[in-house]
């Protein structure tokens, strides 16, 4: 079975320890090569994960004729410079949330891809590759709650670290571009629609200048969406979703356990109906799906114009709070 080879730009904790062993772990990939600016972390990792090429720049990694695709878990500022000099070194990208700083720098790599039709570029929303999202979306698509009316959702965690770079205004970081880019891609997934109108409450951090907390309303023709993110709260995450005719629930929506089942509430009229999905890796799924669409030269499963609109509404949120 043909395989794609990947090459992985930095050494990263979400690359180490998440998508690197999900790439490993899928029928139509393999990781031949990855790059850091410093060699000796790029030959740590190498070696753990049983990689066979290391450089100590993204540039010699790019330059490797063998290497297909490249998987780009840098920090956020990084994304869209790495995206272009990747496709202009006739490689497939699958960059990490979110695909840039903001609109203006989504719709600078979504104008560079349209040069490169043959080559395929998606944003790493691993969420929507979920079996429980797929069954999400079918139930809600089949009219099973009726009508959404109103989506609710959370998602939080604790950092207070200064190195980190989620807590760097300067590298993309905050709450809203870290993670409530999900909540706001999920509203917009669901509704299939864009919101028109979008507002936003916006606390930052008196050092960082990173947004630590965020809560946001948006209002879709038909419905809203009402969310909060934060980077400094107790961690939790749910999505609640209503309709006229019933609710869906799922806890930890975005990144639930690899190794365990998960759950999905449908609630319908009085009736209540708990649905159990087998564990699952969705960033293995994710990895199947994208070197599908190399394979088959089939659209990805979520094109940059999609990633360009949900920056819209991250930049729309921040605009919104500053009034």
């Amino acid at each position: 079975m043909k395989k794609i080879k990947f090459g992985v730009l930095s050494t990263s904790k979400i690359a180490i320890e998440k998508v690197i062993p999900a790439l490993q772990s899928s029928s139509f990939c393999e990781v031949t090569a990855i790059a850091s600016r410093n060699l000796n972390k790029a030959k740590f990792a190498a070696n753990k994960l049983g990689i066979g090429k290391t450089y100590g720049d993204y540039e010699e990694l790019l330059n490797d004729p063998d290497i297909e695709a490249v998987y780009i878990p840098l920090p956020n500022h990084m994304h869209v410079p790495w995206s272009i000099r990747s496709l202009h070194a006739n490689k497939h990208v699958l960059c990490e949330k979110p695909i840039g700083l903001d609109t203006a720098d989504a719709e600078a790599l979504l104008k560079e891809s349209r040069r490169f039709p043959e080559l395929k570029v998606m944003e790493a929303f691993m969420y929507r590759h979920h079996p429980r999202w797929n069954k999400t979306v079918e139930l809600i698509r089949s009219g099973t709650i009726g009508r959404i009316k109103t989506i609710h959702s959370l998602f939080s965690y604790y950092n207070t670290d200064p190195e980190n770079i989620r807590n760097s205004v300067e590298m993309g970081g905050g709450g809203l571009m870290d993670i409530g880019c999900y909540s706001i891609s999920v509203s917009r997934w669901l509704f299939d629609a864009e919101p028109r109108v979008v507002k936003a409450a916006v606390y930052n951090h008196p050092d960082f200048k990173t947004d630590i907390l965020a809560s946001g309303i948006l209002g879709f023709e038909e419905g809203t969406s009402i969310f909060s993110c934060s980077t400094q709260c107790f961690k939790d995450q749910y999505v609640a979703i209503y309709g006229d005719k019933g609710k869906i629930e799922l806890d930890w929506p975005f990144n639930p356990s690899f190794n365990e089942p998960t759950r999905l509430v449908l609630t319908v009229g009085d009736k209540e109906e708990n649905m159990t999905f087998d564990s699952c890796n969705h960033f293995t799924l994710q990895a199947d799906e994208f070197a599908r669409a190399i394979l088959d030269d089939r659209p990805v499963a979520s094109p940059l114009e999609d990633s360009v609109r949900n920056m819209e509404v991250i930049d729309r949120c921040k605009a919104s709070a500053l009034k």
